[in-house]
């Protein structure tokens, strides 16, 4: 009798939390990628941890804090792996919470829209994006949600890459608190309301 109980008790806890979120927020840690283009993902969660009042505790494979929304808890995630081998840390900490990929949601920037511009999408292709890529890699496929937000491409031949390591224009940086804020609402109602609801409500 005893052992059936221990039993029970173990698969309850083995068993994922089906209210449980993971948030990633992209970028690379260091002050010198901070206000770079590349972490907007980081912006974002830290825009998310600030709004709650709750602090990030440094741990393994990256920086974790935690706040509760209507009933739901998410867990955000600053990788502190570069974001080339961002997908080590978010398996680790989808096993470590018991979360299902279902509720994790990536937040990454994208050359590919305009500066603003924020899609939301279940699944998809890493899009040149070698964070997204590693993921994609480490969990298993593409099949977990993704807020993209758009960076633009206002670089020559040649200069991707000092562009996306590059900081905000004075221009930008005046437009990045509302764009930070609108993402991190669609963060919350991801959560809240699901994939779909939030894809209708919050695309742009």
């Amino acid at each position: 009798m005893f052992d059936w109980l221990k039993n029970l008790f173990k698969r309850e806890e083995e068993e994922p939390d089906p209210m449980k979120y993971l948030i990633v927020g992209l970028g690379n840690i260091g002050a010198k990628y901070d206000n770079t283009r590349h972490n907007i993902g980081f912006e974002v969660v830290d825009a998310l941890a600030k709004a709650a009042d709750v602090s990030w505790k440094v741990d393994n494979l990256g920086s974790i804090a935690e706040f509760k929304h209507r009933g739901r808890t998410f867990v955000m995630l600053k990788p502190s792996t570069y974001m080339n081998l961002s997908g080590k840390a978010v398996r680790y900490w989808l096993q470590k919470k018991k979360i299902e990929k279902p509720n994790l949601l990536v937040v990454v920037d994208d050359l590919n829209l305009t500066f603003g511009k924020q899609r939301l999408r279940g699944k998809g292709s890493p899009g040149g994006h070698n964070g997204l890529k590693d993921i994609d890699q480490m969990t298993g496929g593409n099949n977990y949600a993704r807020l993209r937000i758009g960076i633009g491409d206002a670089f020559g031949k040649g200069k991707q890459v000092n562009f996306v390591l590059g900081e905000w224009t004075s221009e930008e940086n005046e437009q990045l608190p509302e764009i930070i804020t609108h993402a991190a609402d669609a963060v919350k109602s991801f959560g809240a309301i699901g994939l779909q609801h939030t894809m209708s409500k919050f695309n742009r």
